[in-house]
This record gives structure tokens, sequence and C-alpha cells, in this order.
């Protein structure tokens, strides 16, 4: 069943990636800078301290979120549209927004439910695009 690396769409997975990290960048900077700051607990116009830890881990993981989600849709054999949008909404909500309320309720996290909001969607819509992107391509 998880023999599929000769099956799965490299081509999907370069761009699929490229569109999640580009979303993350455009999400975090550009769109909830301030209200991912305040569910930090943080200024609503704090900078955050860059190393390349900070530049290099997002796309990072992206890639491995990506490149995991095109072996499992290799593997069920999803080739539609409806099945993909499927696909990406049950991985979103059900590892990547979970594995996030999970991880931001400690004592570090002052506002859990909100950091899990606007990092939960911006997964889950990072899984869809790239669901939707790996059958495209």
């Amino acid at each position: 069943m998880f023999d599929v690396l000769g099956d799965v769409n490299w081509a999907g997975i370069l761009v699929g990636f490229l569109a999640f990290a580009a979303l993350g960048g455009v999400w975090f900077a550009l769109l909830f800078p301030k209200a991912y700051n305040r569910s930090l607990g943080r200024a609503a116009d704090a900078k955050p301290q860059t190393s390349p830890l900070f530049f290099a881990g997002p796309p990072l993981s992206a890639l491995v979120i990506t490149l995991t989600s095109a072996v499992l849709m290799a593997a069920l054999h999803i080739d539609t549209y409806g099945d993909a949008l499927l696909f990406g909404l049950i991985t979103g909500l059900g590892y990547l927004t979970a594995n996030t309320v999970n991880i931001a309720i400690n004592p570090n996290f002052p506002r859990p439910l909100f950091y899990a909001a606007i990092s939960g969607t911006y997964n889950t819509l990072g899984s869809v695009i790239v669901s939707v992107v790996l059958l495209a391509l």
C-alpha cells in the first residue's frame, strides 16, 4: 500500500510546497501579524527574533507535510477534486489543527485557543491547497 514513491507527483510536490510556504509568509507576515503576536502574548507590533531556524523551519515543515500528503494521496488513490478537498480538510483539521491545539495548550501560550485558531486555520488552508495542487499537476 505504501510502496508509492514511484507514483507520487514530484512536480506537484514542488509546487504544493512552494504554495504552502508562500501562504505561511503571507498569512503570518502580511495578513495576521498583529493577531499572531497577541496570541503569543506579545505586543501587536512586536518583531520576531530572526535566526536561521526562524527562516528554514517553517518551509521545511511545509515540505514534510507536502511529501506526506503526496504519499497518502497516492496510496489512497485520490483522483478527484472532491476527494482531494476532503483529504485536505481531514488532514488539515484532524492532524495539523488538532496537533496545533495540543501544542498550544501549555503554560507558554497565554491564549492557546486564539493561537490555535490562527495557526490551525493556516494549516488547514495549506493542506487543502497542497492536496488540490498535488491532484492538478
